[in-house]
């Protein structure tokens, strides 16, 4: 029978291999970790590899942290071919000729630069009346995909492979399907595109470390693995700090307000609670009252 550890908490910045879904590189890793609780934060594709935060017990309370920042990606654009998905899986829809110059692509990528509204791709786990879109697509159902607000925040042509092929980074808010972003150059240009390869790079101040993936981990003692954590509150690090007293601690064990006078100089909303140098977790500032929102088990 598997056992499984209870006591692993914290936040495993893995790079994911390609071929693999998110999902199942997360089973593999539950696997590798015995972890009884584990889930990942912002979905890769198979064909998409690159930094897929994996938060373990207490950390998936705080993983919404890492859902909403913001993301950084190197992508292969592929010019002259369209595809259903959008990206190299998919079935080709059209191609073309490519006539188009290095000044003509870096106008048309720089034109997609800050707040802009994006489609998503047909071919996604997005849902629509609780059911995800690659199941209409896959079963030639005609639905209605709305638009929607993103920001591309940095642009940049890192270099041109060929005539046809060029790598571009891009730093953008959450919600950001580049298979949308390569599809829309590629119609913008003329010619077509589809995404040719991926790699996340970056979410939120998190950096990607091509050393830890999957076969890294299987060659390390379970010690070695434990040390690669980081901390549950690394995941709220941009949150103001709100130490409490023996008093207060008390009270929000228990999952209650306290009220504290001296407040004034918390302008935010919400605060990271320690007692004794430990992270209890996040709560919400209302004037003087200091109101659990989400605490780790105590």
């Amino acid at each position: 029978m598997k056992q499984y550890r209870q006591d692993i908490n914290g936040v495993l910045l893995l790079n994911k291999p390609l071929g693999l879904s998110s999902n199942a590189t997360l089973q593999k890793v539950k696997h590798l970790y015995h972890a009884k609780k584990a889930g990942h934060t912002g979905t890769l594709d198979p064909l998409a590899t690159g930094l897929l935060p994996i938060c373990f017990g207490e950390a998936t309370k705080f993983s919404s942290f890492l859902l909403d920042g913001n993301k950084e990606y190197i992508a292969t654009i592929q010019l002259g071919i369209s595809t259903t998905t959008y990206d190299a899986e998919g079935e080709i829809t059209e191609q073309s000729n490519v006539n188009t110059s290095k000044e003509d692509i870096c106008n048309v990528v720089n034109s997609f630069l800050g707040k802009i509204t994006q489609t998503p791709p047909i071919f996604s786990a997005l849902k629509v009346n609780g059911k995800p879109l690659y199941e209409y697509a896959r079963n030639g159902i005609d639905v209605e995909v709305k638009s929607r607000e993103i920001e591309i925040l940095e642009l940049e042509i890192l270099e041109y492979l060929n005539d046809k092929q060029f790598k571009l980074r891009i730093l953008c808010s959450k919600g950001t399907y580049i298979r949308s972003l390569a599809h829309d150059i590629g119609k913008l240009l003329g010619c077509g595109a589809h995404l040719g390869g991926l790699v996340r790079t970056k979410t939120n101040e998190f950096s990607l470390d091509k050393r830890i993936n999957l076969e890294f981990l299987n060659n390390m003692p379970d010690e070695e693995k434990i040390a690669l954590l980081l901390p549950v509150d690394i995941l709220v690090s941009s949150i103001p700090i709100l130490e409490i007293n023996a008093h207060e601690f008390d009270k929000i064990k228990f999952g209650n307000p306290f009220i504290r006078s001296s407040l004034n100089n918390i302008p935010e909303s919400n605060v990271r609670l320690y007692y004794e140098a430990k992270f209890l977790g996040i709560a919400n500032i209302m004037r003087d009252k200091v109101q659990p929102s989400r605490l780790v088990n105590l």
